[in-house]
């Protein structure tokens, strides 16, 4: 049986304990063992599952858990997660942001109307979903450019005219030593995984990134 670990906590606004709920349950209906916390230091344990799933935004972990935390992923178990989990989740910690491999910087004008547009549509994450359009934040992030981009999203310059036609990841897959590594930007708040499209993305991109 696949072991997954999933760790809430942070802003309240982002509802991270009903996130994890929706993870859970994802992961408990495709068999897997889910242990779900909002204890930070059982990321030190990584190494013990296939899977983790930070839903944490800011925080800080302690040297020692993030070096244990960060050689468990090396050493091959995956690492998934949606909007605030990787992308602001303790944002000071260099050894955690280069195991992300992105970095949220800001979402200007906050609740807006954007696009998705998919990049990737032969990747099984992928597969049968087209662009659409999408209300929530639109994430500009600073991301690593050894990632594979599954899907972006281009920034009109209405709210920071600076950054028009600028086209950021949205979707992307990559590696961290053995571990697979998933990311998606979408789900500012736990009911926009209502969205067939985007819970979809977020399921399939948990499956690929486990062990």
């Amino acid at each position: 049986m696949k072991r997954a670990l999933i760790v809430w906590g942070g802003l309240e606004l982002h509802e991270p304990e009903a996130g994890a709920e929706i993870v859970r349950q994802m992961l408990a209906a495709e068999g897997f063992d889910v242990t779900v916390t909002p204890d930070y230091q059982a990321l030190g344990d990584a190494a013990d599952y296939d899977l983790v799933v930070p839903q944490i935004t800011g925080g800080e972990l302690d040297r020692e858990t993030t070096i244990r935390f960060c050689a468990g992923i090396e050493a091959g178990t995956g690492l998934a997660a949606f909007h605030h989990g990787l992308a602001t989740t303790f944002q000071a910690n260099a050894r955690f942001r280069f195991m992300a491999a992105c970095t949220f910087a800001t979402h200007p004008g906050d609740i807006i109307d954007y696009r998705v547009d998919t990049k990737s549509f032969h990747d099984p994450i992928m597969e049968g979903i087209g662009s659409f359009p999408h209300r929530s934040e639109q994430y500009y992030m600073h991301v690593d450019p050894a990632v594979d981009v599954l899907a972006t999203t281009t920034f009109s310059g209405e709210h920071a005219s600076w950054k028009a036609n600028v086209q950021i990841p949205v979707v992307f897959k990559t590696v961290y030593g053995k571990a697979r590594v998933f990311y998606t930007a979408l789900g500012h708040k736990p009911a926009e995984l209502d969205n067939p499209k985007i819970k979809t993305i977020l399921h399939r991109g948990l499956l690929w990134a486990t062990r």
